[in-house]
């Protein structure tokens, strides 16, 4: 009698218990599954940059991983399938690799390019240095996009550095020399400043590097992260305005050496040292520290009328375009976020020409902002196109093989930008294609 009144007393809630969790397990496998489905079915199964390879011979399924990832419950990233870890969202993956470090069954490998599409990455070591001993790599241009990411590399490479062997130097020699100052260069350029190191940064446009060139408003997505002089940082999502406005402050604070309107043209190791030339000027540096980003140079059309003045190569200010023919082409991120904000203020004419099937690199936000402005009629999407040649006042587009003139105003080129790999070279940096690999 006791024991069936213990069982009826702890085995009925017990298995009560169980049959919630495992409607629980279901339900959400479920959805995981249709998620999956979904960007299986939308073409959306390319991650942008560095992302996780789940081992299913380790994975026993405990979502700690999917619990972890920053992009939850936003975006569906990581979710479990038949009691497995499985990234279902591939295109929604940004690289915050925090999967990674919570896995408990060391199931997550981080990998950059896939087997259909490599990834050109410098060849570094854990602390930075490249292949050129003095020389050293830090955010997007080793891979590192995401904004905390840089920030955080940009650190750890200025740590290396100063904590190299010290050696004797000329007089003028700086410690290091910055180039660029977006995310990686302006936290490198914070933590030499901190260490009493003999810098200067060099940047070939304005403070921010690429987020400067987000089109006026964009939300920049980042997380809190310390900052060597300025301290912890708690932006979670913050407009660029705003982000910019806070790095200017800081920057104007602490009178950091940043000259801007500097490229830097080429870099000579002669004498134990780095000389470089930036727009005529030179510089002399023990060390070198990359944080150029991967899109400096924009990618062109090449086609006959590209050099007209209505052609640029990003969007700055919506409002400009107002009552105007606008054509924007691309489908990353960059081009669905131009055209939408232009088509979103309802009077411009707007045509968005990508030359592939679907928009396999966009974020799900800015496709469902597109997918929006085309069912109001204020956007106009051509799949399978591109621009064959430019005039004036119209553009020949070729769709689906056929060749249309379309009145036309103004064009803008959303087409990626190319890796400097020529630059690389030409000062001994090895580039290698990752196809999937870590």
């Amino acid at each position: 009698m006791d024991f069936i009144l213990s069982i009826a007393l702890y085995g009925l809630p017990l298995a009560v218990m169980t049959a919630i969790y495992m409607a629980r397990q279901r339900r959400t496998h479920a959805r995981h599954r249709r998620a999956h489905e979904e960007s299986v079915a939308a073409g959306m199964t390319e991650p942008a940059s560095l992302h996780p390879i789940i081992d299913p011979s380790r994975c026993l399924g405990c979502g700690a991983c999917v619990k972890a990832c920053p992009e939850q419950p936003h975006h569906t990233v990581l979710g479990l399938i038949d009691g497995k870890a499985v990234l279902v969202g591939p295109s929604e993956c940004i690289g915050h690799g925090a999967c990674k470090v919570v896995c408990p069954f060391d199931a997550i490998t981080l990998v950059f390019g896939t087997e259909r599409r490599g990834l050109d990455i410098p060849v570094l070591k854990p602390d930075f240095e490249s292949n050129v001993p003095g020389i050293y790599v830090a955010g997007e241009l080793g891979g590192m996009g995401l904004i905390r990411n840089a920030l955080l590399q940009g650190q750890q490479a200025l740590e290396a550095i100063a904590n190299r062997k010290p050696s004797r130097k000329a007089p003028g020699v700086l410690d290091v020399l910055i180039v660029g100052a977006g995310p990686a260069g302006l936290a490198a350029t914070l933590a030499a400043k901190q260490r009493g190191l003999n810098y200067q940064t060099l940047e070939q446009d304005s403070l921010g590097g690429a987020v400067f060139q987000y089109p006026r408003g964009k939300l920049v997505m980042t997380a809190p992260v310390e900052l060597p002089i300025v301290g912890k940082v708690q932006f979670r999502n913050t407009s660029k305005e705003e982000l910019l406005k806070f790095w200017t402050e800081a920057s104007g604070r602490h009178s950091l050496n940043i000259r801007y309107r500097e490229r830097v043209e080429a870099i000579e190791a002669r004498d134990g040292v780095f000389h470089v030339t930036a727009n005529g000027h030179r510089y002399t540096a023990a060390a070198v520290l990359l944080a150029i980003g991967r899109r400096g140079t924009p990618r062109k059309l090449g086609v006959p009328g590209e050099e007209l003045p209505k052609v640029v190569y990003r969007l700055i200010d919506p409002e400009q375009y107002r009552g105007r023919q606008v054509i924007v082409v691309g489908g990353g991120d960059s081009a669905l976020e131009a055209a939408a904000s232009i088509a979103e203020l309802g009077d411009a004419s707007v045509i968005l020409s990508y030359r592939g099937e679907a928009f396999q690199r966009a974020k799900q936000r800015n496709r469902l902002r597109v997918d929006e402005a085309a069912a109001s009629g204020t956007l106009k999407v051509l799949f399978n196109s591109q621009i064959r040649q430019i005039a004036p006042a119209s553009v020949v587009l070729q769709h689906s093989g056929k060749d249309t003139h379309v009145d036309n105003d103004a064009v803008i080129v959303s087409a990626g930008g190319i890796l400097p790999n020529d630059f690389l070279r030409s000062i001994g940096i090895a580039v290698e294609t990752k196809y999937g690999t870590a």
